[in-house]
């Protein structure tokens, strides 16, 4: 089983799977950013946006499938993800090697977000780059809220505002029936 936890940045996708975790030790935790940081030292990213590289999003899709049928213990992915074309790529993926998924999307208040990204702190030791990937987080707050219209029907909407334990409790009771701590 795969749980997917998606969201704008800022959402809380890290701080749900942390709770997750924590309460579903059986889980193995996997965040796909690796996969785009480990592809960024080998080739050229022309857009920024690792994404766009078919490649990540064959590796993400295929390592996720790789997860399940090695380990046989659910998935957690925190990872933001809304092209349409992206999505429907990399689920179709996971779905046509049998793979449960259950996909969240954690809804925020623009507001909310853009407090919570200038509370963060991306790169301590660069300020400039700090600066910078706040920019670039608020930047897709827009196109993160419209693609929730595009994202799969099977997509379940919570309100990313609620505490993380309170999250939890609903992705849990959603995956499998398991019982909320």
């Amino acid at each position: 089983m795969i749980v997917w936890v998606n969201g704008a940045f800022g959402s809380g996708k890290s701080t749900l799977v942390d709770e997750l975790r924590s309460r579903w030790p059986e889980a193995l935790v996997y965040d796909p950013e690796m996969v785009g940081y480990v592809l960024r030292e080998i080739v050229a990213v022309p857009t920024g946006d690792f994404q766009d590289l078919r490649l990540w999003r064959r590796q993400v899709a295929h390592l996720a499938v790789a997860l399940v049928e090695e380990y046989q213990r659910p998935v957690l992915v925190p990872m933001t993800l809304v092209n349409p074309g992206y999505v429907e790529e990399i689920f179709g993926v996971l779905k046509a090697a049998g793979s449960v998924v259950h996909h969240f999307f954690l809804k925020v208040s623009e507001e909310v977000l853009v407090k919570r990204i200038d509370g963060r702190s991306f790169t301590p030791d660069d300020p400039d780059q700090d600066e910078r990937v706040r920019r670039w987080c608020k930047a897709k707050i827009g196109p993160c809220t419209a693609a929730m219209d595009t994202l799969p029907s099977d997509t379940v909407f919570l309100d990313g505002e609620l505490t993380p334990k309170e999250l939890a409790d609903k992705v849990l009771a959603r995956a499998g029936g398991l019982t909320a701590d």
